[in-house]
């Protein structure tokens, strides 16, 4: 990927006013809408006409309803767009020579990009508009978003499909293919503008983790996990953000209870007081201009006396970060997903680790559509969207987990690290770093 200088975009993420104290730049909402719409306008000329010609399909087709939104389409809205309206139907036809057609078979202009293509004054019925759109270009192969892998690429619904294919008749029912791998390639793929904008927002996220494990929110022996939770929510809206899921809290300690990490997902009683010694574990994720984070770090609460986090909590760390390494040194474009667990699993063990690897793609969404790399339940491979290849120019939320005992606690604890990364043509790099080591509380102990 060509790395170059966005001075428009760059010169509003620095000149505007933070709304935070400590934070990166975060814009207002108008700035917001006009870095939004200008990605948009970017992606479409400059990578779908690529993936249009790789997935085969010179007519993409993508219907929707208000309120029950196609994922696809809210990717396509303008930024002061928040719904489709009435029925919405998005066609982007093939040219050839690097150039799409777009068309809003609509009542309105779909922001920038899409122009009203329908009057409803000279032609009341709007399946029969869109027919004419596709008489007159002819397409060989129409894509539509149904999927049986992908949620996100499956958001044509029944009642649309079934008017569709009555309106279009026959002959070009029979050229209806799935668009899913250019549904998936349009979610997955990040443009050269928005790994300039991505490593801000993923700035912002680990600046939000950091305030939140600290003594700014947390009073060890009075301080819930759940008031840090909401000490999270609150930062959130005070920033004007919004997150994508609610954050989770936990601790490991030295007491006799075994730890499941799969508690980490579900919310923690109120009463789990922060007391010194604890190893606290955050799982965060923002959404800004249409782009998400999904990060997991930890914490220690420092004892009396001590100013570090003890060494066998470092050395557990050391394994934690060794298995992101084995893991994204496998990345190698057309691998699928499963051969790139298996392999890092496989190698990982051979070192005496023990891994869990649980990694997904993310952008548009959370959890993103693309190549999934594991799941925690499914260890030994991922049907479907794990058989997808991995292709360039793509993120990933490396999430993982290293197991090690831990002789002093008496017990197994779990390193449940999770940072978003890039993957292109020199290989997976982190997009804002990942922790390297475990954050102390206070970050500077009082002298003793």
């Amino acid at each position: 990927m060509k790395r170059f200088l966005l001075l428009p975009l760059l010169l509003l993420l620095v000149h505007t006013q933070s709304f935070g104290q400590n934070y990166p730049q975060i814009l207002p909402m108008k700035e917001r809408a006009a870095v939004i719409d200008d990605l948009l306008k970017d992606k479409i000329q400059n990578v779908l006409p690529d993936l249009m010609e790789r997935t085969g399909i010179d007519m993409w087709v993508v219907v929707s309803r208000e309120y029950n939104e196609d994922p696809v389409i809210k990717t396509l809205l303008p930024a002061t767009w928040h719904a489709a309206r009435r029925r919405t139907i998005l066609v982007m036809h093939l040219l050839g020579n690097g150039k799409v057609e777009t068309l809003a078979v609509a009542r309105y202009n779909v922001g920038e990009m899409f122009k009203r293509a329908w009057d409803p004054e000279s032609e009341p019925d709007q399946w029969k508009r869109l027919v004419e759109v596709i008489e007159e270009r002819d397409p060989e192969a129409i894509g539509i978003n149904t999927s049986e892998i992908w949620g996100h690429a499956d958001g044509l619904v029944v009642t649309d499909h079934e008017e569709m294919k009555a309106a279009i008749g026959e002959k070009y029912t029979d050229r209806l293919v799935s668009a899913e791998k250019l549904a998936v390639g349009w979610l997955e793929t990040r443009t050269e503008k928005e790994m300039q904008i991505y490593p801000h927002i993923v700035r912002i996220a680990h600046e939000i983790i950091a305030e939140g494990f600290s003594d700014k929110a947390i009073q060890p022996g009075v301080t819930t996990t759940e008031d840090v939770v909401w000490w999270y929510r609150e930062k959130i809206k005070e920033l004007k953000l919004n997150t994508w899921f609610h954050p989770s809290v936990s601790i490991q300690r030295a007491d006799p209870e075994s730890f499941d990490h799969l508690r980490t997902f579900d919310s923690r009683p109120g009463e789990n007081v922060i007391i010194p010694g604890d190893l606290l574990h955050v799982d965060f994720g923002i959404k800004y201009l249409r782009l998400n984070t999904d990060t997991q770090q930890h914490a220690y609460v420092l004892r009396p006396g001590e100013t570090e986090v003890p060494e066998y909590l470092r050395e557990a760390f050391d394994n934690g970060n060794r298995v992101q390494d084995i893991f994204t040194n496998n990345f190698k474009e057309g691998r699928t997903g499963n051969e790139v667990l298996k392999m890092s699993r496989e190698q990982a063990m051979e070192e005496g680790l023990k891994p869990s690897i649980y990694t997904h793609p993310i952008g548009y969404h959370g959890h993103a559509a693309g190549t999934t790399l594991g799941m925690w339940d499914a260890q030994d491979g991922v049907p479907g969207d794990g058989d997808y290849p991995l292709h360039l120019n793509t993120a990933y939320s490396i999430e993982l987990n290293a197991a090690t005992y831990i002789e002093e606690w008496g017990k197994e604890i779990r390193i449940m690290l999770e940072e978003d990364a890039f993957f292109d043509e020199s290989g997976v790099w982190y997009i804002d770093g990942r922790q390297r080591e475990i954050m102390t509380i206070p970050r500077i102990p009082a002298k003793q």
